[in-house]
């Protein structure tokens, strides 16, 4: 099991371990499977095409899964997310190298709250997705 994450250990300015997805068609049909998202653009590559796109979509709420995902692992299981937003601002789609990345911008001591800027990139470091988080973290335990 990982170590917790304290705290004292975070300092503004720090990234967050980098997260690497690489969604396929099958990982995507089954997310719209289990999420009952029937939206054609994430299983029919036909009709994607027809809408303009490169071939099916990775699903907005994938991109928010992801960043979920890397920030949860960064904090393990003794952190708690208090807060998580993003916004889609470019498509993905199956076969795409998707990085998801942070950075601690702000520590409040008081609550023992940590504010980072989060993002998803694809393979051409193109933002994919932009966001925030706010985790709180345990402080070390003083003998």
């Amino acid at each position: 099991m990982k170590p917790p994450l304290y705290f004292e250990a975070v300092a503004e300015g720090m990234d967050l371990p980098p997260l690497v997805k690489r969604p396929t068609i099958v990982s995507v049909f089954r997310y719209s499977a289990v999420t009952w998202n029937s939206h054609r653009i994430h299983y029919d590559r036909a009709w994607a095409e027809h809408e303009g796109y490169p071939g099916v979509l990775v699903q907005a709420h994938l991109h928010g899964a992801y960043l979920t995902q890397m920030v949860m692992d960064w904090i393990g299981p003794t952190g708690f997310l208090k807060k998580l937003a993003w916004t889609n601002r470019h498509f993905a789609v199956p076969g795409d190298t998707l990085t998801c990345k942070g950075r601690v911008v702000r520590k409040h001591a008081a609550e023992r709250l940590v504010d980072c800027e989060i993002w998803e990139e694809n393979q051409e470091g193109r933002i994919c997705a932009p966001g925030t988080a706010q985790v709180l973290l345990p402080a070390r335990e003083t003998p």
